[in-house]
């Protein structure tokens, strides 16, 4: 079990994980699937690249066995294939890999320490050494920054925000905040 820094960073890498499932659960299968920016960015995507951000780095960069993800085995990944679901690609295998991907990650974490050694294949040469912490590190950045990604998403669809949404006040006084938001960009009109 870690403790100290590798603990909290594995802490928040859930709190990440959780956000993301939090931002599916519930969507219907074409709402997890279409694209809801101009890039495409999509529900079901951000889980699916997500899967292969921590097998990638906090498994086969570190030398742990680490299943080969279809999308790196063609090199479609380098098309964005890891940020959609094909059609043929279900909601729970996607939801699978990704805990899965949990599992190989939370091992890893639970085995090496921070200054382990990794290399990173895909990474220039001259950057491809570098240590399990600061892939750790980059996972949990990388993470957090999708569960917002998702968060903002799920909003735009059907109006459910983030984990502390209802903690920060009811719906008159999220009401009256956005009036102020918009009150004070109408000044700028």
């Amino acid at each position: 079990m870690p403790d100290g820094l590798a603990a909290d960073l594995q802490r928040y890498l859930q709190q990440g994980r959780d956000g993301i499932l939090r931002a599916l659960d519930g969507v219907g299968e074409y709402d997890a699937r279409r694209p809801l920016t101009p890039t495409g960015t999509n529900l079901l995507g951000l889980a699916k690249h997500l899967a292969g951000v921590e097998i990638g780095y906090l498994t086969a960069s570190v030398g742990r066995p680490a299943p080969v993800l279809p999308w790196d085995e063609d090199g479609s990944v380098w098309e964005g294939a890891d940020m959609w679901a094909r059609a043929d690609e279900s909601r729970e295998g996607i939801l699978d890999l990704y805990r899965t991907a949990w599992s190989l990650s939370d091992a890893s974490i639970a085995v090496l320490p921070l200054d382990a050694p990794a290399r990173v294949p895909w990474w220039p040469e001259e950057r491809r050494r570098t240590t399990f912490g600061h892939l750790l590190v980059r996972v949990v950045a990388e993470t957090a920054q999708h569960a917002g990604h998702a968060d903002i998403l799920r909003e735009g669809l059907d109006g459910q925000a983030g984990r502390d949404h209802d903690d920060l006040g009811d719906a008159d006084q999220w009401t009256a905040y956005v009036s102020a938001v918009q009150q004070a960009a109408d000044a700028h009109r």
